[in-house]
Formats: C-alpha cells, sequence, structure tokens
C-alpha cells in the first residue's frame, strides 16, 4: 500500500535560545528536518506534509522536497492538533506515517522496518527501551498487545517504572487516523491534544497494535537543546566515521573528523585528523588527506596526496597528483594527472595540464595551463580588468618566472619562458623568451635618507 508521511515540523524550540526554528538547526549541514524529509523521499513516500509554525518564512526559504505539502499549524495545541492541519490531505486508503521533526538521525532502515510491521497490524508504533524513562510517554501493554500510551505527567507511579517510551513516530490506516483526530479530547495535565490518545482508541475497537524498534535509541533521539544538538552532531559523525572505515578507509582518529554531506572513498585511503568533508565527496583509491583540510564537491582520484590546511572545492583532481600544503582549489580547478600544487597556491577555473608544476605562491584564475609546464613562485594571471574576466593560455613545457604577471587575456607558447619579474601583456611565441620589465640602474654613492631632526 502506498504511504504518506506527516512531519511535526511547527514547534519554536524555546530551550534552543535561538531566533532559528528548532528545526532548521543543523546536524552534519543539513538542517534537522530536511534530513528525515530526504530519508522519507528516498522511501518513495506518496507525499511529505510538513506541518509547521513559527519561523515558517525561514522554513519556507530553507527547506525543499519533491513532494512536500506545507500545512499551517497557526497555534501549538499538541501532537494531535498538529496532525489534524494535514487531515485534509490524507486519503482513506493510504496509509500515514508520522514522524517528528526534530529527530534527525532516523534512518531509513528504521522506517522500512515499520512499514513492514505495519502490513502485519492495523497500527504500528516505534517504541524503544531506555535505562531512564523520564519525561517520556510509556507504552502501555496487555500481555503483548499495546493499549495505551500514557504521557509521563499523566501516569501512575506503577506507569512510570515502565522503559519502553514512545518515539513519536507510528503509522496507521488514513481512514482510521482522521476518524480518531475527530474524537481528541484535551482533558489532561497540558490541556492539549495527544495524538497518543489514539492509541488507546484503537485498542478500545480492537485493533492490532504492534511495535518495530530502532537499532540504536539515538535515532530517535530527539533535540530539545544545543547540548542535545552537539550530542546528536557526535553520534551522526561517529555512523558516518565507521561507514568510512567499513568501506576501506584509515581515519587517524574517527572522532576528529566531520561528514556534512556524502562522501565515498575507494580502497585504503588514509585520513588525517579535523578533515571536514561537505557536499558530494569523491576520493579515489590509495589516496591521503593531510591534517585540517576541507573538502566541498570535489572529486580526487586514484594516489593523490593532499598536504594538510588545503582547501578543494568544486574541483577535480586526477591521478598522482600532489596538492598542498596550504593551497586552495576553488570552483572549476582541474588537475590533469601527476600535476603538482604546491604551498599557498590557488587555482579558479582553471585547467592545469599534465605533469605540470606550480609550487608555490601562485594564483591562477581564469587559465589553461598545458603539459609539464613549469609556473614560477609569485607568477599571478591578471584575469580581471574590473569589469570582466579574461583567459590565459600556457603552453606545454613553457617555464614561467618567478614573481611574473600575465595580464590576460593573452597566451604563452608551447617551450616559451618568460624571464623572472615580467609583466607580459601579448602574445609570446613559441620557443622563445620574454622578458618585460624595468630596466635596473645602480646609483653609486646614493645616501639614504636621514630623519630630520624637530
Amino acid at each position: 500500500m502506498a504511504f504518506s508521511v506527516v512531519i511535526l515540523a511547527a514547534g519554536k524550540g524555546t530551550r534552543m535560545k535561538s531566533s532559528l526554528p528548532k528545526v532548521l538547526h543543523k546536524v552534519g549541514g543539513i538542517p534537522m528536518v530536511q534530513r528525515i524529509i530526504n530519508t522519507v523521499e528516498a522511501m518513495a513516500a506518496h507525499n511529505v506534509h510538513l506541518v509547521y509554525g513559527h519561523g515558517g518564512d525561514q522554513l519556507k526559504t530553507s527547506i525543499e522536497g519533491k513532494r512536500l505539502n506545507w500545512c499551517l499549524q497557526a497555534e501549538q495545541l499538541g501532537t494531535g492538533h498538529a496532525v489534524q492541519q494535514a487531515a485534509d490531505h490524507i486519503k482513506d486508503d493510504e496509509d500515514v506515517m508520522i514522524l517528528v521533526g526534530d529527530a534527525p538521525l532516523i534512518q531509513q532502515q528504521t522506517l522500512e522496518r515499520l512499514v513492514a510491521v505495519k502490513a502485519e497490524c492495523d497500527l504500528a508504533l516505534l517504541t524503544v527501551e531506555l535505562d531512564d524513562p523520564t519525561g517520556m510517554g510509556r507504552i502501555v501493554r496487555n500481555g503483548e498487545q499495546i493499549s495505551a500510551i500514557v504521557e509521563h505527567k499523566d501516569a501512575t507511579e506503577a506507569q512510570r517504572l515502565i522503559r519502553e517510551i514512545n518515539t513519536g513516530m507510528m503509522i496507521m490506516g488514513g481512514a482510521d487516523l482522521k476518524r480518531w483526530l475527530k474524537l481528541l479530547g484535551n482533558s489532561n495535565a497540558q490541556g492539549e491534544y495527544y495524538l497518543t490518545d489514539v492509541i488507546e482508541m484503537a485498542a478500545k475497537e480492537g485493533k492490532v497494535i504492534k511495535a518495530a524498534q530502532p537499532d540504536s535509541a539515538v535515532e530517535v533521539e530527539g533535540v530539545n537543546n544545543r547540548i542535545h544538538l552537539a550530542g546528536i552532531e557526535r553520534a551522526l559523525q561517529h555512523r558516518e566515521a565507521v561507514t568510512l572505515m567499513t568501506n576501506g578507509a584509515t581515519l587517524a582518529d574517527p572522532a576528529r573528523i566531520d561528514v556534512r554531506g556524502n562522501v565515498t572513498t575507494g580502497q585504503d585511503v588514509f585520513i588525517d585528523i579535523n578533515v571536514v568533508m561537505q557536499g558530494t565527496v569523491k576520493i579515489g583509491n590509495n589516496t591521503s588527506i593531510g591534517a585540517n583540510c576541507v573538502l566541498i564537491d570535489c572529486e580526487i582520484g586514484d594516489n593523490v596526496v593532499v598536504d594538510s590546511h588545503s582547501v578543494i572545492e568544486g574541483a577535480k583532481v586526477s591521478e598522482n597528483c600532489v596538492i598542498g600544503p596550504f593551497a586552495r582549489l576553488r570552483p572549476g580547478a582541474v588537475m590533469k594527472p601527476n600535476a603538482k600544487v604546491g604551498n599557498f597556491v590557488e587555482m579558479k577555473k582553471s585547467i592545469l595540464g599534465e605533469g605540470a608544476k606550480v609550487n608555490h605562491l601562485t594564483y591562477l584564475g581564469d587559465a589553461e595551463v598545458g603539459a609539464k609546464a613549469n609556473i614560477g613562485a609569485g607568477t599571478i594571471t591578471c584575469n580581471y580588468d574590473g569589469v570582466n574576466k579574461s583567459k590565459t593560455i600556457i603552453g606545454e613545457n613553457a617555464f614561467i618566472g618567478s614573481n611574473s604577471s600575465l595580464v590576460a587575456p593573452v597566451k604563452i607558447g608551447d617551450g616559451a619562458t618568460v624571464g623572472a619579474g615580467s609583466v607580459i601583456t601579448s602574445e609570446v611565441s613559441s620557443d622563445s623568451l620574454a622578458v618585460a620589465r624595468g630596466k635596473q640602474r645602480n646609483i653609486e654613492g646614493w645616501k639614504r635618507p636621514t630623519k630630520k631632526s624637530s
């Protein structure tokens, strides 16, 4: 049966002490609620109904989904009231999964387990057992059958001894859900409409209610403050580190990396401490990433060495390249096989040819560098005239002397040499030498200025 999803994300999150809605705080570089949306869309949910309240404008500019339907909860009158805001969009003949927007570590395999349990019953809950369930709604059973969920504030002393708790996540038939939502009342300590009351209604109707559980309690752990947020972040990073190591990467310290996107690695990859990986990052076989590097939306080939403190963003690095330390590859940078970029080199929208070397203190912007060219220290391509960007082309086996400025648009031919300290403004033909610098004068007997007495 097709299923849709209702995500409860209307709470302000007062304990976060933030002007940002709680569900927009990021875990692994992605807003909490966006992580949940991504997970259910990967399961091909028919529709995703997002119940929102506080910070609606911020949510709408930050969150996206292919099948996302926005449902406003103008007043926060409890979880049952929140789901009521989506009721008009729910079909009788579909299952409806209800999730909370502040539990970002829920895994697809856990939700698939919940769907599978629903196939065997009328209503399926996601529950978990905790050593300390204080403050949580307790799962009340009559034998194996679940009969009710009792909120902590409304629980008896005996019920508070129960360790199995409600996660707020469940799935049931659309027709049942809509019928039960109409019957909800608010005669409780909080004066709110509890979604959990539908469990007791279902039990009284003789419905079969079963539970599924996650692999780890942290999957269903909600975020209430920044301390919780930090703990969830570390739990996610541990999960990501385990995945990387399982797939063949060696981590110098699994506790000191940050994955903020989708990272894939080949075999025998080494990643040193404090490496941050964002967006989509692909790392090839036998590649080494040095300490304190930042990799963003990039592809790095086999047998590459990235030395410490380098930043690679939107770039493609071919096999057998060397980068850094303290190098920066900006979007559009391409390194061909066996190329080298050294310390304090910046590349932007440039191609560095096979075997070419830019060893230090250089800026390449909007440039094409041929195979085996050698770019000396302090060289810059002057690609911007204040209005337009222009291109520099450097041929194969060209040699650019230190501290040269290549004023684009300009072309340096194959095998050409540019003398150190030159400012090149016109084409240099192949196999020729270009020297463009002021003539040196030596003034004998010159005396330095002295400070005037006051």
